[in-house]
């Protein structure tokens, strides 16, 4: 029968899975605690929840909230990082991390929101994407372009009568 504590943690979980925006599987059986502990402070300061788990624990946390495909991240010993805001900084935070310890820590996967698991390469490939504000100026000057061209070539030709009728008004003037 399970313990009122193991319940609690299972809900705490779930609720962790339901909110985040992408939730990462990592090996850091030999990570020695001062580098848990540093990898716990730069997580906590980039808004993400970083955590050891019990597989069984989290495999029912995933079936209750409706994301099954997170139990494909977790294999073995495994800490759960949970990121709430950005992915692509998420990704960012652990990668680095990741690229710095690499013979204590590694990242066996990641899960956006409803979608499938991604690989260790497909998380690095995450973690070099610009930051969210920079991908949506980008996007936004991808979608003024083309008005900004359509506005240019019909106001040239208004423009070269505007220029054709001071050339005029001068030419008359100085008469």
């Amino acid at each position: 029968m399970p313990t009122q504590e193991k319940i609690n943690r299972v809900e705490e979980l779930k609720d962790q899975l339901e909110r985040s925006t992408i939730t990462f599987g990592a090996d850091y059986t030999r990570s020695k605690v001062n580098q848990m502990t540093e990898l716990r402070r730069a997580m906590r300061a980039n808004g993400i929840e970083f955590t050891v788990v019990k597989n069984t624990l989290m495999y029912l946390a995933a079936e209750q909230a409706g994301r099954p495909q997170v139990k494909e991240i977790i294999q073995g010993p495994t800490a759960v990082a949970f990121g709430y805001d950005d992915p692509a900084a998420a990704a960012k935070t652990l990668a680095d991390y990741a690229r710095l310890n690499t013979n204590t820590f590694a990242i066996r996967g990641a899960v956006m929101g409803d979608g499938a698991p991604l690989g260790p390469e497909e998380v690095a490939r995450l973690a070099t994407l610009p930051p969210r504000p920079q991908m949506l100026s980008l996007l936004l000057a991808q979608m003024q372009a083309p008005m900004s061209r359509l506005v240019g070539a019909l106001n040239g030709p208004l423009q070269n009568f505007d220029n054709v009728l001071r050339a005029r008004m001068r030419q008359l003037e100085e008469e």
